[in-house]
């Protein structure tokens, strides 16, 4: 396989910069490094299709792998719905405060002023669970669900229409049905 360098160092510069763009708190500048992860993602699956060759049903000697290009086309659309999203958030953020740096909120003050005997605090409080628990829910007793009517619960008073008992009419061979209710039913011999 004969890659060039110049386009894994390209690569590797576009992830970088990507990568370092979006570490920053502007949304303007999250998106230029997304915009720069999907670059170097396309120049990634297009260095993995190696060498090119003929088209995929030309034959069968020489031919190119079609999957990078659909994953490339995949990520291009990706890439570009996600930009279409960010540029609406950064445009509502510039309409509500006149700037689109995301600032900080009382969670992220609260995390950052943790101490470690806090973290370790949390880490005990963890381990609380056994290995062997098969649910998230421990000492819960767990049972199948059951689908109950409105006339089994005890409460609820029910005025609905009795069922129909089904009966074949021997004359007709149709269903006949009599209007009987379950006490009816159950009081029969």
């Amino acid at each position: 396989m004969d890659v060039s360098l110049t386009l894994i160092i390209v690569m590797a510069v576009l992830f970088a910069a990507g990568v370092y763009a979006m570490l920053e708190r502007s949304l303007t500048r999250v998106l230029i490094g997304f915009m720069l992860l999907g670059n170097a993602t396309n120049l990634l699956l297009l260095i993995v299709m190696g060498v090119p060759g003929n088209a995929p049903f030309f034959g069968f000697s020489d031919v190119s792998d079609p999957l990078p290009q659909a994953l490339t086309l995949t990520a291009i659309v990706i890439t570009f719905a996600v930009t279409a999203f960010l540029l609406a958030l950064i445009y509502r953020s510039w309409q509500l405060g006149q700037a689109d740096t995301v600032e900080d909120d009382e969670a992220d003050i609260a995390l950052r002023a943790r101490t470690d005997a806090d973290e370790d605090v949390m880490d005990d409080e963890d381990e609380t669970g056994g290995d062997d628990a098969t649910t998230d829910f421990v000492d819960v007793r767990t049972a199948p669900i059951t689908v109950l009517q409105m006339r089994d619960h005890p409460s609820i008073h029910d005025d609905a229409p009795v069922d129909r008992a089904w009966s074949p009419d021997a004359s007709t061979g149709s269903a006949s049905g009599s209007t009987t209710s379950d006490d009816e039913e159950e009081d029969r011999p």
